[in-house]
This record gives structure tokens, C-alpha cells and sequence, in this order.
């Protein structure tokens, strides 16, 4: 039980961190990015190529996966970053999926490297210094760090000014425009900064299971965590972190559900089924999520305008 909890809360602080970069995005700015999962397979190949093809330390595979994802937000917000949501949407689908086949048919070191095959030997941090058993406390603790870093940097930019005209955004365009703000820089940055999150977690996760290839990143991956941040809560970042917890222990848990082999495929597939269910129920009765957004409220401000003239009968009189 303790070695599966240990994995359980791993793989909840993997996906914490793509959890915070959507709902930095959508959330925060209100962009529906329904190419999610792009950031998180850049971040776990260009981590992978660094260590287990170049033979770069990993922390410098680290850099290039935030790197990476940060830049891959800026590339696929640059053409569309005036398009409304609907349209907004349906692009990063698309993109997510071009970048998918592309790593599906490019062939990386030899004809058994990349491509279907994946890439293989991915390195572990600190991994010879600890016995099997103690690596996974090692490797949650290295986790949670990576995730708290995240949690504290959006809180933070949430309550900046950068912050606060993404929230702008996030209500209307026209109103951020009007008040002479450029909306369309601010949704890439927005974008970019959600793409370096997101890749950070491509790299944990690379060098988690040690195994990568295109099928790990399929759409699926992005409405799982869609599921996330509308269940815990859109633009509250512990939200998104509670919303995370709860589906990966449905998602994890009922793969322990002892059933004859013959039904399994069945169990498998219920998962799902409940997942969705639960998010229904949480958009009728539960709107704003598990853990819905706080608004802020600021201090009114002090009365200090000037007591109105005297008459002129009572400048007299004084």
C-alpha cells in the first residue's frame, strides 16, 4: 500500500503541474487549449533526447523541456493568438496532433530510436544513490518541490498587474482593448509561461517510467486533464491540484478492483464512464469546482475629496 501511494501521489504531482499550466491558461486568461498534452510530450522528448541520446546531465534536460514547452507555446499562439475560443480550441487540437505524428514518423538516432519504437534507458536523477525502495520517497520529494515552485510562481503572477489583465482578458477582450491593452501579447505570454509548466512535468514523467513514445500522449491525456481543473475548481490553483488528486485515485485506484480477466477491458473502460460522470455532476451542482475561485477584494478607497464651498452668506457672517 505505502509503494502504491508513493506512485500514486508521483504521478498527482506529474500531472499537478500540467493541472497549474491549464488553468494558468484557461482559468487565468480564458484561452481553451485543447492541445494540452503538446506541452507535456515536448517537454518528455526533448528531456529524453538530452539524456538518454546526447548524454547531457539531466538537469540540463530540465531546462531544455521547460525550454522547449515554453517555446512550442509561443510558436502556436503567434498565429492565432486573435482568434476567439471556439477557433482557438480547434487549433491547438490540430497542432497537438501534428506535433504527435511528427515525432511518430521521425526517426531519432537509428532506425530502432524514436518513431513508434520510442526512446528507451531514460535516466533517473540520484538513482544510484538510493535502493529501489528509498528512490520513490526520493522521487516524490524531488516532485513536490518542482510543484510547489509552480504553485508559488502562478499565485505570485496572479496577483501582479500581468495577473490581473489576464483575469481582464479572461472576461472580455473588448474591454482589456479598450482600456489600451495588448491582448495579444498577453495571450502569448500566457501561453508560453502555461508551455514551460507543462513541459516541466514531459520531463518528470520521461525520467518516472524511464519509456516514452507517441502513444502516451494522446488527446485522451488533455481532456483527463480538462477533467482536472473543471472538477477542482477553474482559476484556483489549489483547485486545480485537489481536481488532479481526485481523478488520478479514480483513474490509478480501480486498476486494483479484482475482477475475472475476461472483464477487465470492461473495468477499464467504467473508469472513464465515472470520471465523466463525476464531471457532470460537478458542472449541475458544482460549478465553480471543488474549491471554487476567490475573488479579491480590494480596501475601498478613503474619501478625500475637498468638503464642498461655503455660501456666500456664511463667508459673510464668518
Amino acid at each position: 500500500m505505502s509503494d502504491f501511494l508513493v506512485y500514486l501521489f508521483t504521478v498527482v504531482g506529474i500531472y499537478g503541474l500540467i493541472s497549474l499550466s491549464l488553468s494558468f491558461q484557461y482559468g487565468q486568461t480564458g484561452l481553451v487549449n485543447f492541445g494540452q498534452v503538446a506541452f507535456f510530450m515536448v517537454g518528455a522528448y526533448f528531456s529524453s533526447i538530452a539524456t538518454s541520446i546526447l548524454g547531457l546531465p539531466i538537469w540540463l534536460g530540465f531546462l531544455f523541456a521547460i525550454l522547449g514547452g515554453g517555446v512550442l507555446g509561443g510558436l502556436m499562439a503567434l498565429p492565432i493568438g486573435d482568434l476567439k475560443q471556439d477557433y482557438w480550441a480547434i487549433a491547438t487540437l490540430a497542432a497537438a496532433e501534428l506535433i504527435r505524428i511528427i515525432f511518430l514518423n521521425t526517426n531519432l538516432r537509428s532506425d530502432y530510436v524514436g518513431a513508434s519504437y520510442g526512446i528507451s534507458n531514460i535516466p533517473a536523477p540520484f538513482q544510484d544513490a538510493f535502493t529501489s525502495r528509498q528512490y520513490g520517497y526520493v522521487y516524490l520529494a524531488l516532485v513536490i518541490v518542482c510543484v510547489l515552485a509552480a504553485y508559488l510562481l502562478v499565485t505570485w503572477l496572479d496577483r501582479t498587474p500581468f495577473g490581473r489583465l489576464l483575469k481582464g482578458i479572461r472576461e472580455s477582450d473588448e474591454v482589456a482593448r479598450s482600456l489600451g491593452k495588448d491582448v495579444r501579447r498577453a495571450r502569448i505570454k500566457a501561453l508560453i509561461i502555461g508551455g514551460a509548466l507543462a513541459g516541466a512535468g514531459g520531463s518528470l514523467y520521461a525520467h518516472f517510467v524511464g519509456f516514452i513514445d507517441p502513444r502516451f500522449f494522446m488527446p485522451l491525456e488533455t481532456f483527463l486533464v480538462w477533467a482536472m481543473v473543471i472538477m477542482g475548481g477553474p482559476g484556483n490553483n489549489l483547485g486545480a491540484l485537489t481536481g488532479t488528486l481526485v481523478i488520478e485515485a479514480i483513474y490509478n485506484s480501480t486498476r486494483f478492483i479484482d475482477v475475472p480477466s475476461e472483464y477487465s477491458a470492461t473495468v477499464a473502460a467504467l473508469r472513464m464512464v465515472l470520471i465523466g460522470v463525476l464531471i457532470i455532476l460537478v458542472i449541475l451542482y458544482l460549478p465553480q469546482g471543488l474549491v471554487p475561485e476567490r475573488k479579491r477584494r480590494y480596501p475601498k478607497p478613503a474619501n478625500t475629496a475637498a468638503p464642498p464651498p461655503s455660501s456666500p452668506g456664511e463667508r459673510h457672517a464668518a
